[in-house]
């Protein structure tokens, strides 16, 4: 597929972002090994999706921004693995941050798990022009249950794990891939969500605290290696696909 060549030539900020130059330059005091050549990376492993212009200029915005700091950060000071980022970035994983930028500090008697976490509210408009899609994708998300939103007064917005959802479904979308064909993704989840609740729901019925906050963990680690289980069952099975005959 053919792609307008992109050229990061534009000027550092626009009225909706900044470019990727100017963005490394505002990281570069916390993170001085940035370059552009790794925010591409990112990108291209699909960490980042950063708008693009007519001219094919990268946008980022201020939730993208964000992302890459907190990516960097995951990096740096826990070591951990994109795949893994990738996985913590999805269930709307925050780094709390001080006006300037700079990590906040944040003493939790216990860290929540992937389950507990809460996520921040993002408008309509806001994951429109973080993660590029079209309004009709959205509705069509909306419309077969792939995505719920939430309402708060004249606005519709949606948390951090439904707009990695969003963001997710773009991608499928450059293949031809439509709103209507993810039923079978939500069918899915449905499924393996109803077959952990059947095995952890006394415990997370339990009038004890200890016992529901370790079933709350117990979920958490349950999500993911199902998660990792169905990406090898997927991997396995277009494998044999890919496979001469």
């Amino acid at each position: 597929m053919s792609e307008t060549p992109m050229t990061d030539e534009a000027p550092a900020k626009t009225a909706d972002g900044r470019t990727i130059g100017a963005v490394c330059e505002a990281l570069s005091r916390e993170f001085p090994d940035l370059t552009i050549s790794k925010i591409r990376y990112l990108e291209d492993r699909g960490l980042l999706t950063p708008r693009r212009t007519a001219g094919g200029y990268r946008i980022y915005g201020k939730t993208e921004v964000s992302r890459l700091r907190t990516v960097l950060r995951l990096q740096r000071d826990e070591f951990l693995p994109l795949k893994v980022i990738r996985q913590e970035l999805a269930v709307g994983r925050k780094e709390a941050t001080s006006p300037d930028g700079a990590s906040a500090p944040v003493t939790p008697k216990r860290r929540a798990t992937a389950v507990e976490r809460n996520s921040s509210w993002t408008t309509l408009d806001d994951v429109l022009l973080d993660t590029g899609v079209e309004p009709a994708l959205v509705k069509e998300l909306q419309d077969y249950g792939v995505v719920k939103g939430e309402q708060r007064g004249a606005e519709i917005g949606f948390d951090d794990t439904e707009v990695e959802i969003v963001r997710a479904v773009g991608e499928l979308a450059r293949y031809g891939v439509a709103g209507r064909n993810l039923r079978v993704f939500r069918s899915s989840a449905d499924r393996e969500s109803q077959l952990l609740q059947q095995i952890l729901a006394p415990s997370l019925r339990s009038k004890n605290p200890q016992r529901r906050a370790e079933a709350v963990e117990a979920l958490d680690n349950l999500a993911s290696v199902t998660s990792y289980l169905g990406h090898l069952l997927l991997v396995r099975d277009l494998r044999h696909m890919a496979d001469p005959q």
